[in-house]
């Protein structure tokens, strides 16, 4: 088929054109077709279907995780069980409102064992305050012999009550006695009221 046989050829009979032109024509219609479904409605669709896709990886490992979780929902109970058990045993290490006097004298008699002399011994004027306990400090000074220092630190911290030793200095006394200076700190657990008079006074500066 030549360039002018193309030339003569008649779209408004396309009917009876040749096989050959018919079917280049056709591909052609074809082929735009393609082109114009891609651009008007398949890319649309490939974008939709990457955004399902990455949605459904999302998803998939969201179920995962939620899975594993469910798998060690028994084991992560038994650990706050476990929690609940030792907060419950540090709790009733602290003493109440009624106790801290005993335990202030607990304190006191642990040095006056040992053979110290207290220069010092004075409760702060007032407890701080947190949501659960209250820390009452006291600053002591005692004088004795190394051997004597060490072992009443050693008994205030075998006491059936938590007690912290803080800012401990020790200085040479007299007589070839040594000066230790430490602020004892005592700890009780507040009670309800306590508590709830607490949280009420968070809300209203909170306001």
């Amino acid at each position: 088929m030549t360039l002018d046989d193309i030339n003569n050829l008649d779209f408004k009979d396309i009917g009876n054109w040749p096989i050959l032109p018919k079917v280049v024509l056709l591909g052609l219609l074809f082929t735009g077709i393609l082109v114009a479904g891609y651009w008007f409605d398949w890319s649309d669709q490939n974008v939709e279907l990457e955004t399902a896709q990455q949605k459904e990886s999302t998803l998939r490992e969201a179920f995962i995780t939620k899975k594993k979780l469910a798998i060690n929902l028994d084991t992560y109970k038994q650990q706050l069980k476990d929690i609940e058990v030792s907060f419950g045993a540090l709790l009733r290490q602290l003493p109440n409102k009624s106790e801290m006097p005993a335990l202030i004298t607990d304190i006191n008699q642990a040095g006056l064992g040992r053979g110290l002399e207290f220069e010092l011994f004075k409760p702060a004027p007032q407890e701080t305050k947190t949501e659960f306990y209250a820390e009452l400090p006291v600053t002591i000074r005692v004088t004795g012999s190394y051997h004597d220092i060490g072992a009443f630190t050693s008994d205030v911290s075998q006491l059936s009550r938590i007690v912290t030793l803080n800012n401990l200095a020790i200085n040479p006394g007299k007589n070839n006695t040594l000066s230790m200076d430490v602020t004892a700190s005592t700890f009780r657990y507040l009670d309800e009221d306590e508590i709830a008079s607490n949280k009420k006074a968070n809300k209203g500066g909170k306001k």
